[in-house]
């Protein structure tokens, strides 16, 4: 093929290999699934032009991984993890040389980063608290981070629970031993903080950024001579705990509660997750909740690399949403009441990213967790009115439809089907501009003469796409909830999107207010807020997944359509056209970021699946994991979103319409995969044959007629067989 051996021709720099960094040391001495996983993957800047697609400005740091590597649960309160930078995307840079901190929460959305501490020696020189650090000696696996800081003599080792950290610090020296709290810095803007002795051993405060309190209580295992306050609750300020010299020289253990309710809280929570156990049993029960999670699925086959990616993502797929009541069942809810509850409450997914793919993934492998998210943001709702969104469209639509029809329904379905239509019918909720879509079937734009990358408007041409799955999605639920009159009406607004294809440029394109289409139109260009949301027309207009055959008609039939998409991915970027996150180039189509992470499978609808698994087979293989220390990652991780795009891709089922309960087979990487359910059945995936062209599909031992297979699947066990092959399968 020959659009394809352009796409390869172009990705010869995959080799090329940039300024070498010593490579980080991943904890030795694990067995089990924990082992494949690498906690660094995607903390490494991703700089080289010819992946990203331009050249990087002087001064900026590509939107690629933002991971941390440092001890965190599933879906937990704590994260603890070094901070090398304020400000930076996850608080750890991998080509930085110092740390300055280990804060409690992170996510890798400029945010969070909160109650930094870090140990410190007698003098410290030049009043500046960090230390050099080399990778050479850091480690890390899942639910552990260790690393010696060269400038204090001091070796770290962290663990975590659910809503409590671990510290272990080894000190060269042990007389005159301090810990800072650096409670005036986080990543977003501290408003205030305080510290104050809570007994002869134990520290309590908070620290206030924006609307959330966070809480902390912790305690040393020796006793604290003085608690230094430097300009309490300023920007400036600071708190230094000196340790009294008890003439030991056993490890200095700091271990310390989280609360977004109360210091007492936070209290409870160190005393009931730690209590009196050791750093080690606390250590070897992270590492045994990562393996009941991780062993859920085993794959066989497969290289080492593969293995080590596979996991490594699905690890990354587990942290986010995160835990935000304490073990007592209290939280603080959007009205800043505290409030119990029966349910773990969690903070908003990140619903425009991750309902494509990780939503889905976490709600056959955690269904009890996806349940108590659904609770938590119809709590949100109750309370606002409207369930709330994140960044853009009204995904809460599809993710909550789409749990419940694959058979989660342990919360309160009616109510929350309720908020979901307030937010499809009601102006002013998640949906803005919504009067105008209802009214016009689609949101406009405003002529401007000279758009730019950052102009911002009501990125009329996103929404609309978006609003008119989401409808979709809901129509969904409400068919399945018997609620014939809103099926009929969502079902007909899901069409919506046909009103921003211009079929003289074959483009979704942005409409003025009376209907004209906008003029300066360069389907090229990227932008952040003007008709896309960061992207560009190419990388928008395959997105229509609950109506590819409609969306396959407006090009004028498959011949047209593959020919469309063909240029997707053979026409090169323009490296004039710099947009953040709008990188990691093939073609036009942006793997980098998530708008068009449905294109590689559009092939399937024109009867080629051997031109996506070609597509598919290449990001897998050369988009994840890249650089010299196989780190890199081709764009921002964002909660799971990347990484949950190849866990689906590798295992070869995807969720490619997110709501549906099916999902369209691919050929896995794997040649067997064993996925246990929580009810304890087991669903098999066998792959057999030569080559990556997908031959047939066998459900259960009877041959598949078409490419999706069904929900039920995961419900009650059974088997895919996926034989392959060089020759195609014949069109269904």
């Amino acid at each position: 093929m020959r659009w394809l051996l352009s796409i390869l021709a172009g990705f010869v720099w995959m080799t090329v290999t940039s300024c070498k960094i010593t490579a980080p040391v991943v904890a030795k001495s694990r067995k089990g699934f924990t082992q494949y996983v690498n906690p660094f993957i995607g903390t490494t800047p991703l700089t080289d032009p010819r992946i990203v697609g331009f050249t990087v400005p002087k001064g900026w740091r590509p939107w690629s991984g933002l991971t941390y590597p440092g001890s965190a649960l599933p879906n937990a309160m704590v994260q603890l993890s070094p901070m090398t930078e304020y400000g930076s995307g996850a608080g750890y840079e991998y080509e930085d040389t110092t740390i300055v901190g280990f804060a409690h929460t992170n996510k890798g959305h400029w945010n969070l980063c909160n109650i930094p501490v870090l140990p410190l020696p007698g003098q410290v020189k030049g009043g500046s608290y960090s230390s050099r650090f080399s990778h050479a000696s850091e480690s890390a696996a899942p639910g552990f981070y260790q690393v010696y800081l060269q400038d204090y003599g001091i070796n770290v080792r962290l663990t975590s629970t659910l809503r409590c950290g671990y510290h272990q610090y080894e000190f060269t020296n042990h007389k005159d031993r301090k810990i800072l709290f650096d409670l005036a810095r986080a990543n977003n803007r501290v408003n205030g903080w305080h510290i104050e002795q809570a007994g002869p051993s134990a520290v309590q405060g908070y620290q206030q950024v924006g609307h959330d309190k966070i809480c902390f209580y912790a305690t040393v295992n020796g006793n604290i001579a003085s608690l230094d306050i430097v300009s309490e609750g300023r920007r400036e300020g600071r708190a230094i705990v000196q340790l009294k010299d008890d003439g030991t020289t056993r490890p200095v253990e700091l271990k310390i509660g989280l609360s977004f309710v109360s210091t007492g809280n936070a209290k409870q929570n160190l005393e009931q997750e730690i209590g009196g156990r050791s750093f080690e049993e606390i250590r070897s029960a992270a590492d045994s909740t990562w393996e009941a999670m991780l062993s859920k699925i085993a794959v066989q086959g497969g290289t080492g690399k593969q293995k080590q990616l596979f996991y490594s993502s699905f690890y990354r797929a587990l942290l986010w949403p995160a835990l935000r009541s304490d073990v007592n069942g209290e939280y603080t809810d959007v009205k800043d009441s505290v409030v119990k509850a029966t349910y773990n409450y969690y903070t908003v997914p990140s619903l425009w990213d991750t309902y494509r793919n990780k939503l889905v993934l976490l709600s056959i492998v955690s269904p009890k967790v996806t349940a108590d998210v659904i609770r938590s943001l119809k709590d949100m709702g109750d309370k606002t009115g409207f369930i709330p969104t994140f960044f853009h469209g009204d995904h809460a639509a599809s993710f909550i439809a789409g749990s419940y029809l694959r058979g989660i329904d342990d919360f309160d379905v009616k109510g929350a089907y309720n908020l979901l239509l307030r937010n499809a019918y009601v102006e002013g909720s998640s949906r803005p501009h919504l009067n105008e879509y209802r009214e016009k079937g689609f949101i406009s734009e405003p002529d401007l003469p000279n758009p730019h990358v950052e102009t911002k408007a009501n990125t009329g041409v996103s929404k609309t796409l978006e609003y008119a799955y989401d409808d979709y999605a809901l129509a969904q639920m409400a068919k399945k909830l018997g609620d014939t009159a809103h099926y009929r009406e969502l079902m007909e607004r899901s069409k919506n999107y046909k009103n921003v294809f211009d079929p003289s440029t074959r483009f979704m394109r942005g409409r003025l207010a009376n209907g004209d289409w906008v003029k300066n139109f360069n389907p090229q260009y990227p932008y952040y807020e003007y008709m896309y949301r960061e992207a560009n027309a190419w990388q928008v207009s395959f997105f229509a997944p609950h109506d590819m055959d409609g969306l396959i008609g407006l090009y004028g039939g498959k011949n047209a359509f593959e020919g469309k998409l063909d240029s997707l991915f053979t026409l090169p970027w323009n490296p004039a056209y710099i947009a953040r996150n709008v990188e990691t180039m093939i073609g036009q189509y942006c793997h980098g970021n998530q708008p068009d992470h449905e294109a590689p499978f559009a092939y399937y609808f024109v009867g080629k699946p051997e031109k996506s698994q070609k597509i598919i087979d290449f990001i897998l293989d050369s988009l994840y994991g890249m650089g010299p220390q196989g780190l890199d990652l081709c764009g921002m991780d964002d909660a799971g979103e990347m990484s949950s795009w190849y866990v689906c891709s590798a295992l070869g089922l995807y969720p490619y319409v997110a709501v549906d309960d099916r999902y369209l087979v691919t050929v896995p990487l794997f040649d067997r995969v064993v996925w246990k359910q929580n009810n304890g059945r087991i669903l098999t995936i066998r792959k057999s044959g030569a080559g990556r062209k997908l031959e047939s599909i066998a459900v259960n031992g009877r041959l598949q007629h078409g490419f999706f297979v069904p929900h039920e699947l995961f419900r009650n066990g059974g088997s895919i067989d996926i034989k392959t092959g060089t020759a195609p399968v014949k069109s269904p």
